[in-house]
């Protein structure tokens, strides 16, 4: 049987009770069904989570750090099958190498008009991994989850149209949008966040916000 660690387990629980904010609630219905994989594990410099920064050339969030994930399919059997095809499919994960352990409420991306399922997952027998789809995926990155909590690593950035939100500057990544809300939410469900200064806001980079066609 597979020891997940209680900070995990405790994580999980709460933050998946905790109460979605109105701007990410779901319609009562249309949207695409959507998963990602909050994978975490016990790097070298302690715990941490998998992310992946995706191409300039793709076709959805081009260049934005994110989680591994994707539509769900009908042979995926549901988020959590979805949830680890994308990851191994996008970084070469061994599904084989992870346990799942449980599901945060549906969230609704507006801009892509994705039904995203976040499913969290312990990975006790950590893989190589790499950028398996170079259409899709430019890098991949274990953050430990000590640097995103560090202060002086955390921001809010504001885009045109009145965007003010959550994010994150760690291993040369600016993280932020529907990724950094809920690294911001499961990091606190945790007990890993530290105080931090939320007046310090800066103008996202030119560019950031471009988004084209769904796959």
């Amino acid at each position: 049987m597979t020891h997940v660690p209680e900070w995990l387990t405790t994580l999980a629980v709460t933050a998946g009770t905790a109460t979605v904010p109105a701007y990410l609630r779901p319609p009562a219905s249309g949207g695409r069904q959507a998963a990602v994989l909050l994978l975490f594990g016990e790097g070298p410099h302690g715990p941490d989570v998998l992310l992946i920064q995706r191409s300039a050339r793709g076709r959805l969030h081009a260049g934005q750090p994110a989680f591994p994930g994707g539509g769900v399919d009908p042979g995926d059997g549901g988020p959590e099958g979805a949830a680890l095809r994308e990851a191994e499919e996008e970084t070469g994960v061994d599904p084989r190498g992870v346990a799942l352990v449980g599901v945060l409420p549906e969230l609704y991306v507006g801009a892509s008009d994705n039904r995203v399922t976040p499913v969290i997952g312990w990975w006790h027998t950590p893989s190589a991994v790499h950028a398996a789809a170079p259409d899709e995926v430019e890098s991949v990155e274990r953050v430990p989850l000590a640097e995103l909590c560090d202060p002086g690593n955390r921001l809010r950035v504001r885009a045109p149209g009145g965007y003010l939100g959550a994010a994150f500057r760690v291993r040369g990544l600016l993280v932020w949008g529907f990724t950094a809300g809920v690294l911001d939410r499961v990091l606190a469900a945790g007990g890993f966040e530290r105080p931090w200064d939320p007046s310090r806001v800066e103008d996202l980079p030119p560019g950031s916000l471009r988004l084209t066609a769904s796959r």
